[in-house]
């Protein structure tokens, strides 16, 4: 079996080269075959609740209905997540990766957020409506060249935000020329469910069954109070409740009529009977973990730096992706009720064009992490590239984060 080695990267991100490497690992839930697991929930095109996303699949030969466990968004915000972890963890090599921080100050803490683990990465809505210096953001050469940056020559990004250039992102505030990067690196985790059919054969989406949910409260399943003292309730944990969740408990208080007393569940006081008012998790056959990492798409880039450099940049890009990947993969964490385990070591191939693959090693953190250093390594060398860690140091407005709200699951 093939190492996945720097002269592969080399090789892939050189005119010609390899379209895609692929990782596939079949996964199962971790109470064994017979337990179900929670899918990922999305908001229904109407009313108000949640769904599960359902697609039609083939498994080999055969169609069958697949359930979203884990969505394609939520697999690069896993891997991003990873490298962050690693950043903040101080890890050598990784705490060179160039990236974006923006500082806010709130309730006399200061809270820091970067352009790995922000939805629009390098073009975020908070990076650009914070200050360099006292600059604001946009308007500081250092960003500018970043927002000019094109396929033509990327270097700016690649020295400031590079997780931009593995996994995406969209300048899509901008009057013109704007950046719109894809992600080249892509995944998922879906499950097969059993196949059901109607009358004339055809398959039927699945309708997941529901759950019950119950608390206990051990002082009493019902609690009453009367309108004073719930009120002074809330009030006197204002500062701790969100303003939903304080002006919800004053109008359930401000509807208690005098001499009367009524139920404290506003407050999470008294229990609340079973009621099959949640959606139930999912039997699945197959689980199956799949990641792309597109060289066609690293090589539409160039870097200034001639073509062995050019070369060496996408290596680079490619490691950095294989590393997050290595990092997430080993931290199967989704959700409540949905711990899956590996059922076998992950499959890793290389399109070697012309409908010929190769199996390659599957690369392991500490695998990953050499990886990417000898990438680096020859980077500096031969494109004259620069990772030193954080690259742009931003100040947050701070009117955008004293208008920030936790919302909960009470909106």
């Amino acid at each position: 079996m093939r190492s996945l080695n720097l002269d592969v990267l080399l090789a892939a991100g050189s005119p010609g080269g390899s379209s895609c490497l692929t990782s596939t690992t079949t996964l199962e839930p971790a109470g064994g075959r017979h337990t179900s697991v929670a899918p990922a929930k999305f908001a229904p095109e109407r009313g108000k609740g949640s769904v599960y996303a359902y697609e039609q699949r083939f498994l080999g030969d055969e169609s069958r209905y697949a359930a979203i466990i884990d969505s394609k968004q939520s697999q690069l915000n896993r891997a991003e997540q990873a490298l962050a972890q690693a950043i903040e963890d101080g890890h050598p090599l990784l705490s060179r990766v160039p990236h974006v921080q923006v500082t806010y100050e709130r309730d006399g803490a200061v809270e820091r957020y970067y352009d790995l683990t922000l939805p629009h990465r390098v073009f975020d809505g908070h990076i650009r409506a914070g200050t360099i210096d006292g600059v604001p953001t946009t308007q500081t050469p250092a960003y500018r060249a970043v927002r000019d940056a094109s396929p033509a020559n990327a270097r700016a990004l690649l020295e400031t935000s590079p997780i931009t250039l593995v996994f995406g992102g969209w300048d899509s505030s901008r009057r013109s020329r704007q950046g719109r990067w894809r992600s080249a690196l892509v995944g998922e985790i879906v499950g097969f469910v059993a196949a059901s059919r109607d009358g004339t054969g055809a398959l039927m989406e699945p309708k997941p069954g529901r759950r019950g949910g119950a608390r206990v409260d051990p002082v009493g399943m019902q609690i009453n109070l009367d309108k004073k003292t719930m009120t002074e309730t809330a009030n006197w944990q204002q500062a701790e409740l969100s303003p939903v969740t304080h002006s919800k408990i004053l109008k359930a208080a401000g509807a208690i009529k005098v001499g009367t007393a009524e139920s404290a569940s506003a407050l999470g006081l008294g229990g609340i009977p079973p009621t099959l008012d949640q959606l139930a998790g999912v039997a699945c056959d197959t689980i199956i973990r799949t990641h792309v990492l597109s060289f066609a798409t690293l090589r539409q880039m160039r870097f200034g730096a001639g073509v062995d450099g050019d070369a060496a940049c996408r290596a680079l890009l490619a490691a950095l992706a294989l590393n997050a990947l290595a990092r997430s993969d080993a931290e199967l964490c989704l959700r409540a009720n949905c711990d899956l385990v590996e059922a076998e070591q992950p499959k890793v191939r290389l399109d070697q064009r012309g409908g010929s693959f190769a199996d390659v090693e599957p690369l392991s953190i500490d695998a990953a992490d050499l990886l990417l250093g000898e990438a680096l390594a020859h980077a500096e060398k031969v494109a004259d590239v620069t990772w030193s860690g954080l690259a742009m140091r931003v100040d947050g407005n701070p009117d955008i984060v004293s208008g920030a709200l936790e919302t909960g699951d009470d909106q």
